[in-house]
């Protein structure tokens, strides 16, 4: 596969909330780093996906969202073999958003770093 093919095949799986997707895309060593969970492991992912929409539920009272994550203005750069891409991201019907930061290399998608977007507290 090449890493076009991984990228989409990664954001098919959380356009629906799908962990066995996403793995489906990654790295035996990737990395996905969320500033509230930390860094998440690809042995550790199928359960933070879980407790994201476990929390996206608790803000909707009940339903998830579909779909489950809206990608939009994704830009991508090949450099020396690794291809990266910035994504933003909405979770339908919720106030959670921000970006992505993607690296993407012949064996899958390497790592995955997130920022939201959010008012500093007072």
């Amino acid at each position: 596969m090449t890493a076009a093919d991984y990228l989409g095949i990664y954001a098919e799986g959380w356009t629906k909330g799908d962990a066995d997707t996403i793995l489906q895309a990654v790295s035996d060593d990737f990395t996905f780093d969320d500033p509230n969970a930390g860094k998440i492991t690809k042995n550790e992912l199928t359960e933070y996906v879980a407790g994201m929409k476990e929390t996206v539920r608790s803000i909707l009272g009940g339903d998830l969202p579909e779909p489950f994550l809206e990608l939009s203005e994704v830009v991508t750069q090949e450099n020396d073999g690794e291809t990266t891409a910035w994504a933003w991201w909405v979770v339908p019907g919720t106030e959670l958003k921000g970006s992505g930061l993607i690296k993407v290399g012949a064996d899958g998608v390497r790592s995955e770093v997130i920022t939201y977007y959010t008012k500093l507290p007072d």
